[in-house]
């Protein structure tokens, strides 16, 4: 049954508060996704152009979480809505395999080095269990290395490690199995060497290629590099999740752009064009264990109703064709280079003891004791355990002037941003900041 006209334009008419109050009675916590709660209540957003999105009451916001990375070419593209609509004329579904996918697959396998096959899936949480499975079964070995506070989804073999205490599993409900089978160490070529030499029944290594948190936590220089001759020396089977900087870093990946070639790949998020969906790409040889023509059938059983459907995939092919070029990234990147560049004078003319970093199209604030010496060399733990207060008061500050960030401190630009955003960013920026100074939330040096 069909929600009455009336219920819908009283909707309409509710503000974000209002709503939130309507939303506890209904969904569980109030919320879809824990990471959407802020105080006192979450955004409700009716629409999105561009870099740009509107709440309920009608304020506007210039958006750097632009749907958690996956809009790399700004909201309502033109292209990919029209490819979407265009599909939706002959069907949303089928339960059958339509030409599409066949175009997409391509597409992924002509930009992304390690696709040699491609399998699609529902999510990038999806992504990284097929991955993990796919690597178990092909190295033959239960246990999988991963890094502090690198985040791969919310399944239970991708937890332990995901957030610090690291050796403490952070939600109830997990298969005990599931920490058993997880060995977490700080992203450090030695202690991998150590991990892998100690553990014989290591078989798989996942990674998140720009360091935790889509690079709020960098990686050491060389690491990946690292990580494929050990996997090389031990014979593990190298998963690199790539479920945001897949597309955004460079048209393949940072795995192009640093010709760095794991034997396995996740994708997500830019990969759909913004749509619900995902990938697992890699060595033909890996990706046989899929393939239900073999003897005796797939060795790995891999399902999902919606995998690669055909929705997905008409905005996966509109939003590939783009990212092909470069010229999103381009845009994007330079646009971030100019946040960083103006944060980092605000900081500078204020005196404040914080630092501004990230690659591509991201950047990131880290402030704390000696922060204007940078982060390199620091833990996740560290990075990440930026003070609450101070992290409220900034989101706060900014929500109020009309800006909106990705998460804790961090954001992400798209094609869409322009300089104009970014300038009137900083203003913004600026006068949270002098706010933040007269409230004591954070010091100078």
């Amino acid at each position: 049954m069909s929600m009455p006209e009336s219920d819908l334009d009283a909707l309409s008419t509710l503000n974000s508060e209002e709503l939130y109050e309507r939303a506890r009675a209904v969904l569980a916590g109030g919320v879809s996704h824990e990471g959407r709660y802020q105080e006192p209540h979450p955004k409700y957003i009716s629409r999105a152009v561009g870099a740009r999105k509107w709440e309920t009451d009608g304020t506007e916001y210039i958006d750097y979480a632009m749907g958690s990375a996956s809009l790399l070419l700004g909201h309502a593209q033109p292209d990919v809505t029209a490819a979407m609509t265009e599909q939706l004329q002959n069907g949303s579904f089928y339960s059958d395999s339509h030409p599409l996918e066949v175009i997409w697959g391509e597409q992924i396998q002509a930009l992304i080095p390690s696709a040699e096959r491609v399998r699609f899936v529902g999510s990038g949480t999806e992504a990284t269990m097929l991955a993990i499975r796919i690597g178990r079964a092909h190295s033959g070995r239960p246990k999988v290395l991963r890094f502090e506070g690198h985040y791969h989804g919310w399944h239970d073999f991708a937890m332990l490690g995901m957030k610090a205490p690291y050796d403490v599993v952070p939600s109830l409900g997990i298969s005990p199995g599931a920490a058993e089978a997880t060995v977490v160490v700080a992203p450090d070529a030695d202690q991998v060497g150590g991990a892998l030499k100690g553990d014989s029944e290591i078989g798989t290594i996942i990674c998140e290629v720009s360091g935790a948190n889509y690079g709020s936590v960098p990686l050491p220089d060389g690491f990946l590099a690292q990580l494929r001759a050990l996997a090389d020396q031990y014979g593990v089977v190298l998963i690199f999740d790539e479920v945001i900087t897949g597309f955004r870093w460079s048209p393949g990946g940072r795995q192009a752009r640093d010709n760095v070639i794991p034997d396995l790949t996740t994708m997500a998020k830019v990969l759909t064009g913004g749509m619900p969906g995902g990938a697992v790409g890699g060595k033909a040889s890996i990706m046989a264990l899929l393939d239900p023509t073999q003897d005796g059938g797939a060795g790995v059983v891999h399902k999902g109703t919606f995998n690669g459907n055909p929705i997905a995939a008409a905005a996966g092919i509109a939003a590939l064709s783009l990212v092909a070029t470069g010229d999103p990234q381009r845009q994007a990147d330079a646009m971030a280079e100019r946040v960083r560049a103006g944060i980092a004078k605000i900081f500078t003319e204020h005196q404040l003891d914080a630092t501004v970093y990230g690659e591509s199209s991201t950047f990131h604030m880290f402030f704390g004791p000696k922060a204007r010496d940078g982060v390199a060399g620091r833990s996740a733990q560290e990075i990440r355990g930026i003070d609450l207060n101070l992290v409220k008061a900034l989101r706060a500050g900014l929500r109020a002037r009309g800006v909106d960030l990705m998460s804790h401190t961090s954001g992400v630009t798209s094609m869409a941003h322009t300089e104009s955003d970014i300038d009137e960013t900083l203003g913004a920026f600026n006068d949270t900041i002098e706010d933040m100074i007269a409230a004591g939330v954070v010091g100078r040096v």
